[in-house]
């Protein structure tokens, strides 16, 4: 493919159709070409936000091999464009497609932190960590305008509740002064994602995500502040960044983070489309190296949903993967762990402030 028909800044190289709608479009290569010939834009490339209005924020995860009990969105879709993000296909049930849609047209709950509040303050509700995000980054861009992700660690807060952070993005630093006062409580941990140390790799792999420099300097600054630290290698995919495992975890280690968790690609749905094109656009020498590794590591198919399985995969390839994530814990690790979460606090303060009696 000509370079003018990248689609730059973005993950997804194309909008697979949406397998609950009947009818699709397609870019066609002679409009493509007609394009490239008369210099024009074939896409626009913009990001819209969108406002949606859930009667719930707070989802009760059924997974048994995900590590979480319960999850919340403030946002569905994500600016990073991260090329293998499970996420994606999740955009189909609100109609839209799982590639560039994905990236392109995020909604918005403004609402979060009524709903959470709402939910915070029920009789019925027992304390337990509520993860954000499980699905789509709390601190993309979006996080920026609308501040969602903010107010909702203030209600957390002010009900002495216990909260998980998943994030690549350094936007989190902005928030350190309520993330103190959660730390001191016991309250929050921060998980971390990093998936290689090449900015060449990480440009193409996850395009508007911050940058290595960057997030491992915010493992170095919130650890600083007593804020404990996991970072998710995650996810491992064979030929790309499946020998940077021990590197990868000696950098985080010495940047003050106190585990890692890791997975293994896998590209259910939508997602195995949208990677294969990318991939072989972007690294055509190795794209079918690379895509019939991830089949081995899943029974020969490039999707896998396997509880007990699926995270971890199977085969020699996964095989040596897991060894080495093994092998990095406990050379960089040892005696380290993250810190269970203080559910005690909670109870107490459903009225908003801490009783005495």
């Amino acid at each position: 493919m000509n370079s003018k028909t990248i689609i730059k800044g973005r993950g997804a190289q194309l909008n697979v159709p949406n397998r609950f709608f009947q009818l699709s479009h397609e870019l066609r290569d002679d409009f493509l070409e007609y394009c490239q010939k008369e210099d024009e834009d074939f896409d626009k490339n913009k990001t819209l936000y969108l406002e949606v209005f859930p009667k719930t924020i707070v989802n009760k995860v059924e997974s048994p091999d995900v590590g979480m009990m319960y999850s919340m969105n403030m946002y569905q879709g994500c600016e990073h464009g991260c090329v293998y993000c499970y996420a994606r296909n999740s955009h189909e049930f609100w109609g839209y497609s799982a590639g560039l849609d994905f990236e392109r047209r995020i909604l918005v709950k403004k609402d979060a932190p009524k709903l959470l509040e709402a939910l915070l303050k029920k009789k019925s509700w027992k304390a337990n960590t509520i993860v954000m995000s499980g699905n789509t980054d709390c601190y993309q861009p979006a996080e920026q305008q609308f501040k969602i992700t903010r107010q909702c660690l203030e209600v957390f807060l002010k009900y002495k509740h216990p909260v998980g952070i998943i994030t690549k993005n350094a936007l989190i630093l902005r928030d350190l002064d309520i993330l103190k006062e959660l730390a001191q409580h016991q309250l929050v941990g921060v998980n971390v994602s990093i998936t290689t140390l090449s900015e060449e790799t990480r440009r193409i792999l996850e395009p508007r995500t911050a940058s290595i420099k960057k997030r491992l300097e915010t493992i170095r600054v919130l650890t600083e502040h007593g804020i404990p630290v996991n970072v998710m290698l995650a996810p491992i995919i064979p030929s790309i960044n499946s020998h940077e495992i021990l590197p990868m975890a000696k950098a985080v280690s010495e940047a003050g983070a106190l585990s890692i968790a890791h997975t293994i690609v896998r590209l259910n749905g939508a997602i195995g489309e949208i990677f294969s094109d990318w991939i072989k656009k972007t690294m055509p020498d190795r794209a079918d190296k690379v895509l019939h590794q991830i089949e081995s590591c899943h029974g020969g198919s490039l999707n896998d949903s396997r509880f007990g399985i699926r995270m971890r995969g199977d085969g020699e390839i996964a095989k040596q993967i897991n060894n080495l994530v093994k092998l990095a814990r406990q050379k960089y690790f040892k005696g380290k762990a993250m810190p269970k979460l203080n559910t005690t606090l909670h109870e107490p303060c459903k009225d908003g402030q801490l009783k005495l009696f």
